[in-house]
């Protein structure tokens, strides 16, 4: 009898469902259009970095301290500068800005290479945009 052999990991519910993530998904990388294709294992890894280190304060996408600034696509592409591309989230994380990027925030804690490194602050910020792209109500819920 030969062996049955095992997935190699088991899609993560959420991922499959609400990003809609099976095979390989494209997101954007930067402001010239490439692409990075983002396997379901990289946003179950960045799924998991955001629930260990970013849920607190962005339940679902939402944002509790002030100010309200939510993780929405919408309102990630109206940032300055926009934060609608994995590069740009990448470069916020290590380097938080105000909204307006007028100056340093220390509502979001930095994330230096030492904490995360670019694979996984990648996976992170590919977790981030493709909810913000996908899951419905991502961003959206209010806690006033």
């Amino acid at each position: 009898m030969g062996l049955v052999s095992q997935p190699a990991y088991a899609v993560d519910p959420y991922i499959a469902r609400y990003l809609q993530v099976s095979d390989p998904v494209p997101l954007e990388m930067n402001d010239q259009g490439e692409t990075r294709l983002f396997s379901a294992n990289d946003l179950i890894a960045g799924k998991k970095l955001f629930e260990q280190h970013c849920a607190s304060c962005h339940v679902g996408g939402a944002t509790l301290p002030n100010p309200p600034i939510s993780l929405a696509f919408d309102v990630l592409q109206k940032a300055t500068p926009p934060r609608d591309t994995i590069d740009r989230l990448v470069e916020y994380m290590r380097y938080p800005m105000s909204y307006d990027g007028s100056e340093e925030t220390l509502l979001c804690r930095e994330v230096p290479e030492s904490w995360l490194s670019t694979a996984e602050i990648e996976n992170l910020a590919g977790f981030i945009l493709r909810a913000a792209q996908k899951a419905e109500g991502w961003g959206t819920a209010s806690f006033d």
